[in-house]
């Protein structure tokens, strides 16, 4: 804990400095300007990509000749040729480099839980001119596989708005974006893009950043007022009741209100988000960029219901009988454990337990209702401790940024797999996702205090170890091979980890039940609800389900994707009720004038 306050105290040093010398730093632009095209010139084998992480640019003044000026007020951008030209499209992916807009710095960042992103104000932040040198990279294929089913779920228009950025149309870029994605400002913040992972310019090269640009789409868009509440005129008069308010329940709400029906969402959380809210930590995604999309729907006209637990203290058959639709959009929460010695120690917990806590904490503490509602005793902190993360990927990550937030004394990161290799191996060929070595922020974050990775590969807990008051203090683990037959524990390969946290990220294995047996509905063979791809309709008529209580623990955009077909699904539905409803009202109407007319001949 000591390394890791020295290492922060010398990052937030250099920040202090930095701070100090930005004002002599922008009353020199020009001077540095020239004095960075001069050292270009001089070197003309270096890369097209600057020392400040852009492509290097001329000024269009530097550009004159013989008195001849082409009017064009865009600076000339460094080719992979070492030329200076204008910024061209047609051989964009040949003449530019990939180069994404990089996160703050690792030192600078674990100061704060601000987002990983750099603000305008930040050095890292790339400039309009590098983001269409970026989006002029893409290939305008025949074929777009970035947007087929091996890349974007919710198939994204990307060619589309790549083009519309490289030729500054911003407004009618958020416009395509919208065409296809509810929440763009979400999936450009947490997904891992598998749309650059099926990128064609991906086969020779980098791919295209597309994540990059989705998000500099929807922020530019929020920031010009761009987006702005679209309220419905006209109503079907028929209602629906979403259950999650996850990415899954808000798109299925956002589409089914926009064709008109009238959507309560119901939450058993005391706020609006679902895993958007408390599943994914502060700096990942900022909790004012969700409020501020949830109060545009409200405005738009759907209802919130927060602290309903549905199920349990709200009865579903009731809220069944009061709507005419039910969608269930209650994610795949309930986590995999790991049933060995020693799981009941003091000290061993769920990610999302660990998660879900610490951004409650963070709330009250913005809120200043910290010390009226927040119960120590509950909290689970790493300051101070050694910390094991058990289990990968994105939640494993974000278990480990958080811990290095806290200011733990070691983080270890253990994974049952192989280290993947750095590059596609053979039965991993394009378009799909790439399964290879990659550093996470919280890896980097640790790399950057601690001077190693924290992954620790192929490796699984044998047992937990504990004192006699039953505090954890450590843990067993073992090597493991992978063979035909699963992963195979190595005799001998025992080892013992001090540890005063360990956090268990390995997934979801379903969703709760207590839900679809009160309904009855079916379940697939891994307990989910079952309910077809593409139609969405549940075992119970009026019933939908969708996202990862469907089909298991998934990617935010998969979620969005399936709220999507859910809501296309579920309006079918009511709009057929609807006629039915009709016919039969027209019937029984004509059928009672009938009688009258036998009974008066004047009627």
């Amino acid at each position: 804990m000591l390394a890791t306050s020295k290492v922060l105290a010398s990052a937030a040093t250099a920040t202090r400095r930095r701070t100090a010398t930005s004002a002599a730093a922008a009353m020199s632009t020009s001077t540095s300007t020239s004095a960075a095209t001069a050292a270009a010139s001089a070197s003309p084998s270096s890369g097209p990509i600057g020392k400040d992480g852009r492509h290097k640019i001329k000024q269009p003044r530097e550009e004159w000749r013989e008195g001849i000026y082409d009017h064009n007020n865009e600076p000339m951008v460094k080719r992979r040729d070492g030329s200076y030209q204008p910024i061209d499209k047609l051989r964009g992916f040949l003449n530019y480099e990939r180069n994404p807009e990089p996160y703050r710095k690792p030192l600078e960042r674990l100061m704060d839980w601000e987002e990983l992103n750099p603000t305008e104000a930040d050095e890292e932040k790339h400039s309009e001119i590098e983001r269409k040198v970026q989006a002029a990279r893409c290939m305008d294929c025949g074929t777009p596989f970035c947007q087929t089913e091996t890349g974007c779920p919710v198939n994204n228009l990307i060619p589309e708005w790549n083009s519309l950025i490289y030729n500054g149309q911003w407004a009618d870029a958020i416009d395509r974006l919208h065409k296809t994605n509810n929440f763009p400002e979400f999936t450009g913040r947490v997904c891992p893009a598998p749309c650059e992972g099926a990128c064609v310019a991906g086969l020779v090269d980098g791919p295209v950043t597309i994540k990059n640009i989705e998000y500099s789409i929807v922020d530019r868009a929020w920031n010009d007022g761009l987006i702005q509440p679209r309220i419905v005129k006209d109503r079907t008069g028929m209602t629906v009741a979403v259950v999650g308010s996850g990415p899954a329940g808000l798109a299925t709400a956002d589409q089914l209100n926009q064709m008109g029906h009238k959507v309560t969402v119901y939450e058993r959380a005391d706020r609006i988000g679902g895993l958007l809210m408390y599943g994914i930590p502060n700096m990942k995604l900022e909790k004012e960029t969700v409020d501020r999309r949830v109060n545009l729907l409200r405005e738009e006209g759907i209802e919130f219901v927060t602290n309903a637990d549905i199920g349990r203290n709200v009865d579903v058959n009731e809220l069944r009988a009061n709507y005419d639709a039910l969608a269930l959009t209650v994610g795949a929460t309930k986590p995999r454990d790991l049933p060995v010695p020693g799981r009941d120690f003091k000290g061993v917990h769920f990610a999302m337990e660990f998660l879900t806590k610490n951004q409650k904490r963070l709330l009250m503490t913005k809120e200043g209702t910290l010390e009226s509602q927040w119960d120590k005793d509950t909290f689970i902190t790493a300051a101070g401790k050694d910390v094991i993360v058990i289990g990968g990927g994105d939640t494993g990550t974000d278990c480990i940024g958080t811990s290095m937030r806290h200011r733990c004394k070691s983080v270890t990161n253990f994974e049952l797999m192989p280290q993947p290799p750095m590059e596609r191996a053979p039965d991993n060929p394009w378009p799909q996702w790439p399964r290879v070595f990659g550093v996470d922020y919280g890896h980097a974050e640790v790399q950057a205090v601690f001077g190693k990775d924290p992954r620790v590969y192929s490796v699984m807990t044998k047992e937990f170890i504990g004192d006699n008051d039953g505090n954890l203090k450590g843990l067993v683990t073992q090597d493991v091979e992978i063979t035909a037959k699963g992963p195979r524990a190595i005799e001998g390969s025992e080892r013992e980890w001090p540890a005063d946290l360990v956090v268990l990220s390995m997934g979801f294995v379903s969703p709760e039940d207590y839900i679809s047996q009160e309904l009855g509905l079916d379940l697939d063979q891994r307990n989910n609800i079952h309910a077809v791809y593409g139609d969405y309709r549940t075992s119970i008529e009026g019933v939908f389900a969708g996202g990862d209580c469907r089909r298991g623990q998934s990617l935010v955009v998969w979620a969005i994707h399936e709220g999507r077909g859910v809501a296309d699904s579920c309006d079918a539905y009511l709009r057929q009720k609807r006629e039915d409803e009709v016919a039969a009202g027209s019937s029984a109407a004509g059928g009672a004038f009938a009688n009258l007319s036998s009974i008066s001949p004047n009627i």
